[in-house]
């Protein structure tokens, strides 16, 4: 296990808060400026419905198959606004249930993104605890294997770094690296603003040019 000085602490609350900008990005924005590579896999989806989008800095949490004590860790020692993003790769046991869900919304994090599956679904929906995983079993997992936290982990096929800005609602789950996080933000912003700016009719028009270019270049005939 890791120790956390202050000034690391004192970086991460300041991180979360400037995350928080990013929960005006649509996880579709960023996909169009970050690609296929960023994005995870359509296998983590929100666990309950009308899940609110989060963003927020990842803690990364590494569990073997099997055993979840390190994600059971890392509710203790993740800043409010973190979003708990777990590598397990583990559907037969659960990572998380009820009490611990709880736990990490009292303390304040954003969210938990889990390559794997929790349990005390009904639980979590009525707490409004937000959960991107694979499912949900009722079996628990054990509590043995002892291991370094905020490492890198890979979650949905999307390798992830401690402090990389995880953003994720119903559209999905999208890694924004933290080196680029404000040249994303930026380049995000700009997107947003250029098509909020342009018409369904202007959007039509340059589509079909743009199609029939295509087509037509590829020998297509009507």
């Amino acid at each position: 296990m890791n120790d956390i000085s202050e000034f690391e602490k004192f970086a991460e609350s300041s991180e979360s808060s400037e995350s928080r900008e990013f929960e005006d990005i649509s996880p579709t924005t960023l996909a169009d400026l970050l690609g296929r590579g960023q994005v995870m896999d359509i296998g983590i989806r929100p666990l309950w419905p009308s899940v609110p989008r989060v963003a927020g800095p990842a803690f990364t949490v590494r569990c073997p198959p099997g055993d979840n004590l390190m994600l059971h860790a890392a509710i203790h020692r993740a800043e409010p606004g973190s979003v708990i993003v777990v590598e397990s790769g583990d559907v037969d046991y659960a990572l998380a249930g009820g009490n611990v869900c709880a736990v990490a919304r009292r303390r304040g994090i954003a969210a938990f993104v889990a390559d794997g599956v929790i349990r005390d679904l009904a639980e979590v929906r009525e707490m409004g605890f937000p959960v991107f995983a694979r499912g949900v079993i009722p079996i628990p997992g054990t509590k043995k294997a002892v291991g370094p936290l905020n490492g890198p982990v890979r979650c949905g096929g999307v390798d992830v770094e401690a402090g990389d800005i995880v953003v994720a609602d119903e559209e999905g789950i999208v890694v924004v690296p933290r080196a680029r996080r404000e040249q994303v933000l930026r380049d995000a912003r700009a997107k947003v603003a250029e098509e909020a700016g342009e018409s369904l009719d202007a959007w039509e028009a340059a589509h079909r040019a743009r199609i029939d270019d295509i087509l037509r270049d590829n020998g297509f005939e009507d």
